[in-house]
């Protein structure tokens, strides 16, 4: 399959009075067409900063300092805002947490969706509202021939979250941002929003990106996942074997918070303390005030990707093992 999606090393800073804090740190991670991509971690890990960044909606001062972005081949990265304007929307397609951020209360949904269809895509108006009537369809609104001229407000959180997701598909997008689409919703509807977006994209064969911190949605949903944690990648592989047998000790810990419907346990798994602030990053590995399997080389050296089997961690005990 074609890579919809590449990054390669990125890396975000943001200029203080105190100094540049790195908020990303070489970032590095592919998606390929009909793909879904689940990026989990605890909040301030860097998810949503990544697809910020993906998308060109960094809020100032935040830049990318270094690395690349690749759409489809091209590197976006380094483009006006004039540039990305034009490709959000009809390139990369983006759904937000708060469905409310992405629609305005002033215009019917029929209004907005033909609009962005007309801008992107060589359509004549009339030809656009009934393609923005056929998205509301498949997105599972019902009765979408009257429902498209009701205003944002008229519709319920879940239905709104529908209507975002047929705007995000309106010109057909190589790639989806899509950032905790399901954390506002009931669990009932989480479900079926979660096979809404499996089911489009694959019919699209439009590259996802799912950023979640849960890791239920990502095991429903995903086919590979990248566990990220204080602006780094530290492990990243296919969905079942990260859940089956995690490498790195963070991602123990994330799974090992799972409750289990064939285990009977006393208590779930904690992983003690917090994320580091950007201030206060520790040298070497950035888990290693937390990690229960802390070695001296952990605090001094950064470790980076190593292969361990079937996924890939940034975690010195890989070494350790091959060596042993």
């Amino acid at each position: 399959m074609s890579t919809i999606l590449e990054l390669r090393e990125v890396s975000v800073e943001f200029p203080t009075r105190r100094g540049t804090l790195k908020a990303l740190n070489e970032v590095s991670f592919s998606i390929s067409a009909g793909e879904v991509v689940g990026v989990v971690g605890e909040s301030g890990a860097g998810k949503s900063l990544t697809g910020a960044a993906i998308i060109g909606l960094l809020e100032p001062p935040g830049r990318i300092s270094s690395g690349e972005v690749l759409l489809a081949g091209r590197r976006i990265d380094n483009l006006s805002d004039d540039q990305m304007r034009h490709i959000r929307g009809r390139e990369i397609g983006a759904i937000f947490q708060d469905p409310l951020t992405s629609l305005n209360p002033l215009y019917t949904v029929g209004h907005q969706l033909t609009e962005t269809i007309v801008t992107h895509l060589p359509m004549t108006w009339s030809q656009a509202r009934t393609r923005s009537i056929e998205l509301l369809e498949s997105t599972g609104i019902p009765a979408a021939r009257e429902r498209i001229d009701h205003y944002p407000h008229q519709f319920s959180g879940g239905m709104r979250q529908r209507v975002v997701i047929a705007l995000a598909l309106a010109a057909e997008p190589k790639l989806i941002v899509a950032d905790e689409p399901t954390t506002a919703l009931d669990v009932s509807i989480q479900a079926q929003i979660i096979d809404l977006l499996k089911k489009l994209c694959r019919e699209q064969g439009a590259a996802v990106m799912l950023i979640t911190h849960d890791m239920g949605v990502i095991a429903e949903t995903a086919d590979r996942v990248v566990v990220m944690y204080a602006g780094r990648v530290a492990e990243i592989g296919n969905v079942r074997d990260v859940i089956h047998a995690p490498a790195h000790p963070y991602t123990v810990g994330l799974m090992g918070s799972i409750p289990s419907v064939h285990q009977h346990v006393e208590r779930l798994v904690q992983i003690d303390g917090t994320m580091p602030r950007l201030t206060a990053i520790p040298q070497g590995c950035a888990f290693n005030p937390r990690c229960p399997k802390v070695m001296p080389r952990c605090k001094v050296e950064r470790p980076l990707l190593f292969q361990t089997g079937a996924t890939s961690a940034a975690c010195w005990l890989q070494t350790e093992q091959e060596h042993a």
